[in-house]
């Protein structure tokens, strides 16, 4: 864009948020040359606020040339005012002995209001990219608040999980990463995410003949990216952070890039067997700066079928489970 782009950043004094806002004012995600206004949100208490002015500090003293100014605000209309893109990754965390569906409803609750507010305050190009969990069911339930944007805008991140497999299947392989292609992710940000490797290319061929061992495969690659949150929980006793936020800044920038095919989750059409109206990951070719089709082109085996049948049939619960906030 000629103009400086405003970005708003939810929970944004968090540790996703920390490792975020850098990138985004160093040019890392919307490229060498754009100007950006930070609108950074967090929730109207002493702590928060005061953490997010000392992370205004520290992007003050970065002295970025790309960053034109910060808005700093505890207020999601002033947040979400006239943005181009809203990246939301601020959600109520999952406490001790808290039932799924009651996440799902706290956080539904939050991102009905801020689905609402971005609709009737951001930029008529905005779009939007949720990274706070559970995020598919949590970027359908912002989606549906949209009356002036379309839900094509509203994509939710898989990329995460993308990532992850692509540098397992590198490590297995003995090869670098970059040698990975077409991994694609498909269903949810869960433990019930298929991550497609029958389709996945090493150094150009299928991952099947570099990797032959398919108990490997199916008993031991799936899980250890469905379940890699987790670990790093039990790793570090936070969750993941600088990870997520460079997927975060792979999602939007591949978003913006012509000619990008990448994993994202967007309104289900029925392809690949998902239901109708639900948020999954799919593989996308990006159209033009922020518009995407889906590709349809790969033909799932009886294996893939039943794992996306498996996530299918969570997102469909999830949907089920929120449907008070989807009318």
């Amino acid at each position: 864009m000629a103009g400086p782009i405003r970005v708003a950043v939810t929970g944004a004094a968090g540790q996703i948020g920390y490792s975020l806002l850098f990138r985004i004012a160093s040019g890392q995600m919307f490229g060498p040359n754009q100007k950006v206004i930070l609108q950074l949100l967090e929730v109207p208490i002493e702590g928060p606020m005061k953490a997010l002015s000392g992370v205004a500090m520290e992007l003050d003293d970065c002295a970025f040339p790309l960053l034109e100014s910060m808005v700093l605000t505890s207020d999601p209309a002033v947040a979400f005012r006239d943005v181009h893109w809203a990246l939301l990754v601020g959600s109520k965390p999952r406490g001790p002995g808290m039932e799924r569906a009651d996440l799902l409803k706290d956080n539904g609750k939050i991102f009905v209001a801020q689905g609402k507010i971005i609709d009737e305050v951001a930029s008529d190009d905005c779009r939007v990219a949720v990274v706070g969990n559970p995020a598919n069911t949590n970027c359908m339930i912002a989606a549906h608040q949209a009356k002036r944007l379309p839900k094509s805008r509203f994509t939710a991140m898989v990329r995460l999980d993308q990532n992850r497999a692509a540098t397992q299947l590198a490590k297995k392989a003995g090869v670098p990463v970059t040698d990975v292609s077409e991994i694609f992710i498909y269903g949810n940000h869960s433990p019930s995410m298929f991550a497609d490797f029958t389709h996945a290319k090493i150094q150009g061929k299928p991952a099947t003949t570099a990797i032959t061992d398919r108990t490997w495969l199916e008993d031991e690659f799936l899980p250890t990216v469905g379940k890699r949150g987790a670990a790093i929980i039990a790793a570090r006793n936070l969750s993941s952070a600088a990870s997520a936020a460079n997927a975060l800044v792979d999602h939007v920038r591949d978003l913006c890039t012509p000619g990008a095919i990448h994993s994202i989750a967007v309104e289900s059409d029925g392809s690949y067997g998902f239901s109708p109206g639900v948020w999954a990951g799919v593989p996308v070719k990006t159209t033009s700066p922020g518009s995407w089709e889906v590709v349809k082109s790969y033909t799932m085996d009886s294996f893939a079928q039943s794992k996306i049948a498996i996530t299918n049939e969570e997102l469909v619960g999830e949907r089920d489970t929120v449907k008070e906030m989807l009318a």
